[in-house]
């Protein structure tokens, strides 16, 4: 029998090249232009990207993108990601070839599997870096994989993994993150996961009756809704919150990043900190579980912009419970996601 090395293939959302205007740009047409992504009619994304999005909020973007871009280490997302491949290559060992790909930008989709091609690897695992399914994450990464794999003359052996978002492996690594920060100091935690419009949400409902439809639909995970993202990121929550035996009425879970004026899934973070301002909370820790690395929408955007909106609400303090990065329980998840 002929023995071969197993490839696993991570992808994460990806990252300008710099922070620069024009790298940010580029970084923005291509995230935005995918239909997955932006779900309208081709000929109204490709105006509202080219002569609306792009232009004007990639100056902004990139001025973010410079308050977390370290001078050695780059894009804090794409030094995380390597050091995952890197960790996770050397957990599994020689009987793997794990490569990392970006869905937008470098390096491409296309170039990592084309690495497992030249090796002889043709039975490939794929693992999106997203705890939580969204067509607009998971899904993308998926319908890539298979157009660039069905181009090939061989198809090799390809299994997905739709989501890991009640991994318990993962479950625990950030349960243990946010207990480093002695939960019970804070006034109230907050579980803020990237948002997404509600029409996304609806489409992946398979009965076309239950999301938005039926009373706390996102309560409890079905057969309905197990891959609808919102249900999937009030499970996480709910999980973690369990390992760190936090009431219900201790937590809320919130959703940050919305574009547009479309209804996107609530709460809005930004609309809970103003409620929580409102009862007197003074002091907030927020975990993000929707990403497994540090980036722009972490470090930036819940540590400098929630906690500047928060104190000038009256509160004190927004605190940041880091993502799983390099963290040795979380390469052990990667690991059990991994195998087959």
């Amino acid at each position: 029998m002929i023995k071969t090395k197993k490839g696993i293939l991570l992808v994460n959302l990806g990252t300008p090249d710099s922070p620069g205007t024009s790298d940010v740009r580029k970084y923005l047409r291509e995230f935005l232009l995918d239909p997955r992504v932006l779900d309208i009619p081709a000929f109204n994304r490709y105006f509202l990207v080219n002569g609306i999005i792009a232009p004007f909020r990639a100056p902004r973007s990139g001025a973010s993108y410079k308050e977390i871009w370290d001078k050695e280490k780059g894009s804090p997302l794409m030094y995380y990601s390597i050091r995952q491949k890197e960790l996770l290559q050397e957990k599994l060992g020689d009987g793997y070839q794990v490569e990392l790909a970006m869905r937008y930008q470098q390096p491409a989709i296309a170039s990592a599997l084309e690495q497992f091609r030249k090796e002889k690897v043709f039975h490939i695992r794929v693992l999106p870096l997203y705890p939580q399914y969204a067509s607009a994450s998971g899904g993308t990464v998926n319908q890539k994989v298979m157009e660039e794999v069905g181009k090939w003359q061989v198809v090799p052996e390809i299994s997905f993994v739709n989501s890991f978002h009640d991994h318990p492996l993962m479950i625990e690594t950030f349960a243990d993150l946010g207990r480093k920060h002695n939960p019970s100091s804070y006034d109230h935690i907050l579980f803020s996961f990237h948002g997404l419009p509600v029409r996304q949400l609806r489409k992946a409902d398979p009965s076309g009756r239950h999301c938005q439809q039926v009373a706390g639909c996102c309560s409890r995970i079905n057969i309905n809704n197990r891959y609808c993202y919102s249900a999937q990121c009030h499970d996480t929550a709910r999980l973690i919150a369990s390992r760190l035996d936090l009431p219900e009425e201790r937590y809320t879970v919130c959703f940050q990043s919305r574009l547009g004026k479309t209804p996107w899934v609530e709460p809005y973070t930004s609309d809970v900190l103003k409620r929580l301002a409102a009862e007197g909370k003074k002091r907030l820790l927020v975990f993000c579980p929707a990403f497994v690395a540090d980036c722009l929408e972490t470090l930036y955007e819940v540590s400098t912009e929630y906690d500047e909106e928060f104190r000038a609400l009256g509160g004190e303090k927004v605190q940041l419970v880091e993502s799983l990065n390099d963290h040795p329980k979380w390469i052990d998840a990667m690991a059990d996601l991994a195998r087959y």
